[in-house]
């Protein structure tokens, strides 16, 4: 019984770990920054099977206010990042998943925020699905519309994007109890079932064995 007690306990918290790494949640990017500050430009796409693999590459590009074009700024992938207009250099960093190809936050922080820097961001997840038979390619664009302003000042889309992270978070704490309390009961009733099975076995061994030993009685009288 302390042997199924401690099978149990390591199968909940391989759940529990596995669950926690593929929790995400997609919350929008704040769209004001302070010149002078720092800031992040939030890029988050969740994939809607956690367990299937996958990969991603990372593209940013940047149209400042009166340009029609984007510029290519930023690149991210298995080799680490690049940062390609020279009007940030040494001012991006990486600021999404971290140690893991399979990117679902692709989020890059900017430093020392300038009134140039206003604009549209648009940010590229390039991503592979990998399947039993065969991959599917597929790319995700989110866009970030930044205004740089001299003083912060509180908005009411950060305030509403601030409360709907909390949500989430709260959302997928639930979420990870439900399944943690379904697969507890699923397996305790499994180990139930097993013991039942096991009990009533040794039960008809017992009687089976106590049953010839009458027959070997009988033939000796």
């Amino acid at each position: 019984m302390f042997a199924a007690q401690v099978l149990l306990l390591s199968m909940l918290g391989a759940l529990l770990v596995s669950l926690s790494h593929a929790a995400c949640a997609e919350v929008d990017s704040d769209t004001e920054a302070v010149a002078g500050r720092g800031f992040k430009l939030g890029c988050i796409s969740c994939k809607m099977r956690s367990e299937v693999e996958g990969s991603a590459t990372i593209e940013w590009y940047f149209k400042a206010k009166g340009e029609s074009d984007f510029a290519h700024i930023y690149d991210y992938n298995e080799e680490g990042p690049t940062i390609i207009d020279e009007r940030f250099e040494d001012r991006l960093d990486w600021n999404g998943s971290k140690k893991s190809t399979d990117i679902q936050d692709a989020s890059i922080y900017l430093f020392n925020v300038t009134f140039n820097d206003s604009g549209t961001y648009r940010c590229f997840i390039n991503r592979i699905l990998t399947y039993p038979a065969y991959e599917y390619q597929t790319q995700i664009t989110k866009i970030i519309h930044l205004t740089v302003v001299a003083k912060a000042t509180r908005g009411t889309a950060s305030i509403v994007s601030e409360v709907m992270m909390y949500v989430s978070i709260i959302g997928l704490q639930v979420w990870l109890l439900i399944e943690m309390i379904y697969c507890y009961r699923k397996i305790s009733a499994a180990g139930e079932e097993a013991l039942r099975e096991s009990a009533n076995a040794e039960y008809l061994a017992i009687a089976s064995e106590g049953k010839d030993n009458c027959a070997g009685v009988q033939v000796a009288e």
